[in-house]
């Protein structure tokens, strides 16, 4: 039997943020010393509080399915939290919880898109951005931000890109893989053009609570009551809680929106995780002082990083506003050999420094930015000190 897949699996292509750090654990199961820059998760444990709320959940009974959406305390949590931070009213109808970030990414771009409609996605982007436009039919238009700009999208490119079949803007602040993040009067700018479009707004806030330097998180959402009725806020706890593996994501939007998330939701996957629910409940709600000591952490081996990165002859590379990534430009260095071979690419370097220097680093490529890469800081000073240091010396055989 000739198996045929559909058009749609096949316009989409792997995750390189996996596909790298698959790779690089590969070679660690081998007994090869790689150190990884590639993992987009904190390598802080989940808070003590946070875990014995599941455990408590769990000989408390709390194992059977709940609402598709998530319990109402759950739901709560978010609104108070959305309250508290940002500074927006939400009610239960308007908020969903799903199995991560990416999920309800997923969810949005089923209920909302299908062939004709557009999707404008800055790049750089995160990686599966357009590709969840793609599985949905829908096209996404790429429109590309300028390193001198701290790679945001203006007003200006903004409303050059939106046309009668836009359906959407994607927004991350702060991103991923650039670190940038949006002020609120950058962010007011951009609403004075979505305002007078008939587009939405899908906001990718989930590194918002790590941010450096005295800067202030915004929601897009915020800036105005008409810009709340056409944004669909994204956020979870598995960033600023460490808690990746708990897979735990949420919307906030117009509850027409959030209706329908929820009746797709309730069939695929119906309900998230019934102990996870309890256990970020208590992440909402409990103390949030250990974030001082994380993002105090991660401030301290971005500047170092940074510092380090800089001095390398023709590396360049923005200081970060939040998130934990740093994206280089190495395009410097596209053109030039090591070891005989001509580094055409920033695939082709990447793989160079994994297979020589022995450090997993994604190719800019994989973002929507040739001639750039990411490294993640969300690993130990050690890990970073030396794989900057085989960094340096693998970037003096580059001739």
């Amino acid at each position: 039997m000739m198996i045929k897949l559909t058009q749609r699996i096949q316009r989409v292509k792997p995750s390189p943020t996996i596909a790298i750090t698959t790779k690089a654990k590969a070679m660690k199961a081998d007994g090869i010393d790689v150190i990884g820059f590639g993992a987009g998760e904190p390598d802080f444990d989940t808070p003590e509080p946070i875990k014995a709320a599941a455990v408590r959940a769990l000989q408390e009974g709390k194992t059977k399915y709940t609402p598709v959406g998530g319990v109402n305390e759950l739901k709560d949590a978010i609104i108070a939290k959305l309250k508290r931070d940002n500074q927006l009213d939400y009610t239960r109808e308007e908020i969903i919880t799903s199995c991560g970030g990416k999920h309800v990414l997923y969810n949005i771009a089923q209920v909302l898109f299908e062939a004709g409609d557009e999707v404008i996605i800055p790049a750089p982007y995160w990686v599966s951005y357009p590709d969840q436009v793609l599985l949905n039919d829908a096209t996404p238009v790429i429109v590309d931000t300028l390193e001198e700009n701290e790679f945001k999208i203006t007003p200006e490119a903004l409303n050059q890109a939106i046309t009668p079949k836009t359906k959407a803007v994607v927004l991350n602040s702060p991103s991923n893989p650039t670190g940038a993040a949006y002020t609120q009067a950058e962010l007011a700018a951009l609403a004075k053009v979505i305002e007078t479009k008939d587009v939405l707004v899908i906001s990718d806030e989930i590194y918002e609570k790590i941010v450096y330097d005295d800067f202030v998180f915004s929601s897009i959402a915020s800036i105005s009551p008409a810009m709340k009725a056409k944004t669909i806020i994204v956020n979870g706890a598995s960033k600023c809680y460490s808690m990746t593996g708990w897979r735990m994501g949420f919307a906030a939007g117009p509850k027409e929106i959030i209706a329908a998330m929820t009746k797709l939701q309730g069939q695929v996957t119906t309900n998230i995780t019934t102990a996870t629910q309890w256990a970020v409940v208590e992440a909402y709600n409990g103390s949030q002082d250990f974030l001082k000591d994380w993002v105090a952490e991660f401030r301290k081996r971005r500047d170092y990083i940074l510092e380090r990165l800089n001095k390398i002859p023709d590396v360049r590379c923005f200081k970060p506003q939040g998130a934990f990534y740093v994206f280089p430009n190495i395009s410097a260095y596209l053109g030039r050999k090591a070891n005989g071979q001509v580094l055409k690419t920033d695939l082709e370097l990447c793989d160079f420094l994994l297979d020589q220097a022995k450090v997993a680093i994604v190719a800019g490529s994989g973002f929507g930015a040739p001639g750039f890469m990411r490294l993640s800081y969300a690993t130990s000073m050690q890990n970073i000190e030396a794989g900057l240091d085989r960094i340096e010396a693998a970037f003096k055989q580059i001739r």
